[in-house]
């Protein structure tokens, strides 16, 4: 889908009903989601309220110190206060990068290896906040899963797998 299209098929998916927006920082259209979503509320279609938006932490923010950061990026592009619910995007990081698939020289992507319990724990703060209603996660089987539900100190459970 071209992103120049992004703006006019939110407004059009907004005029004829739909209230569930399902983003990501992958996608690479959370500025035109956003000022679609902004146009609806300001001719009066919406209230922010009636919709649900849903975001997703990428794999270059999943080192705790970056969780909030990503969500933030993503809340700046929406103009947004807070998300309806933010997931994981996938349980696979990739090293902090201002690309969003870093690679080496050789064209090999670039992981790492953050404990998916501390970012998890990193997204409980993004809640405690009041930047997310809800946090979750993505693309995850269940050992994956389970790392989190069985977490010492579980403050919230994910409310989905995606």
């Amino acid at each position: 889908y071209p992103k120049s299209k992004s703006e006019e098929a939110t407004e059009l998916a907004i005029k004829v009903g739909y209230r569930h927006i399902d983003g990501a920082y992958l996608y690479g259209n959370e500025a035109e989601v956003g000022r679609a979503i902004h146009k609806k509320i300001a001719d009066g279609t919406i209230r922010r309220e009636d919709l649900f938006l849903t975001g997703k932490l990428w794999s270059t923010f999943h080192r705790p110190y970056l969780v909030q950061k990503g969500l933030q990026r993503s809340l700046e592009a929406l103009n947004m206060k807070y998300l309806d619910l933010f997931l994981i995007h996938v349980p696979v990081e990739l090293q902090p990068s201002e690309d969003l698939l870093p690679v080496d020289k050789d064209g090999n992507y670039l992981y790492s290896n953050t404990d998916i319990r501390e970012t998890w724990e990193a997204m409980e703060q993004c809640k405690d906040a009041g930047l997310v209603k809800s946090i979750g996660v993505s693309n995850f089987n269940r050992r994956q899963l389970e790392l989190i539900l069985k977490k010492s100190g579980l403050k919230y459970k994910p409310v989905c797998n995606q």
